[in-house]
């Protein structure tokens, strides 16, 4: 399911607001043979094996949805690192360490949820993430985004993403279901000229 871009963040209540992070957008099935998956359909396994491992101790026949990262010290994604790490396709000596920053939940234990409103894929991951989530980042939300978005101009995170609450999982398809407000400057307009 992909972002619609917004300016501000809404005041009206039914959104559940997260943190934008600045990293590649992936899909992990889990288990033994877990895999990634990128946005345009590569297989990221090789380059990110420290996720891959981190999934083959999670049940097997789970789909969810996220971003790896590099995290700074202040736990700020950090996509020039990141960049660095995956143009590498792998890991080597010295390499920055990523991080698997989920946020949704699409299929639990073969039982498909895309159908489901946000706020029971959000409980179902909840609930495998305590279970599994030592070396993964569980993104949870917050009603109140005005407060998150200004905590993201003052720490410099990337932005704010919000979603609809009773909104159900649309693959591939840009949605009003689901948006960002970037940080004015967060992202310099060069970094896509690579």
């Amino acid at each position: 399911m992909l972002l619609t871009e917004r300016k501000a963040v809404p005041r009206e209540a039914g959104w559940l607001y997260e943190i934008k992070f600045d990293g590649y957008r992936v899909l992990a099935s889990t288990g033994p043979a877990g895999r990634l998956k990128s946005r345009g359909g590569i297989d990221a396994s090789r380059w990110f094996p420290e996720v891959v491992a981190a999934l083959a101790d999670m049940p097997t026949g789970t789909v969810l949805d996220g971003e790896v990262c590099v995290l700074d010290e202040m736990g700020r994604s950090d996509f020039d690192r990141l960049h660095a790490r995956a143009c590498r396709k792998g890991w080597y000596e010295g390499a920055d360490l990523v991080v698997y920053c989920v946020f949704d939940v699409l299929v639990a234990k073969g039982k498909d949820l895309r159908a489901t409103a946000l706020e029971k894929r959000k409980a179902t991951l909840g609930r495998l993430m305590r279970a599994h989530s030592d070396r993964m980042l569980h993104v949870t939300g917050t009603e109140d985004g005005p407060w998150l978005y200004e905590t993201a101009l003052r720490i410099e995170l990337e932005g704010v993403v919000g979603k609809r609450l009773g909104s159900t999982y649309r693959d591939g398809r840009r949605s009003a279901d689901w948006f960002k407000v970037k940080r004015p400057g967060a992202v310099p307009p060069e970094r896509f000229r690579r």
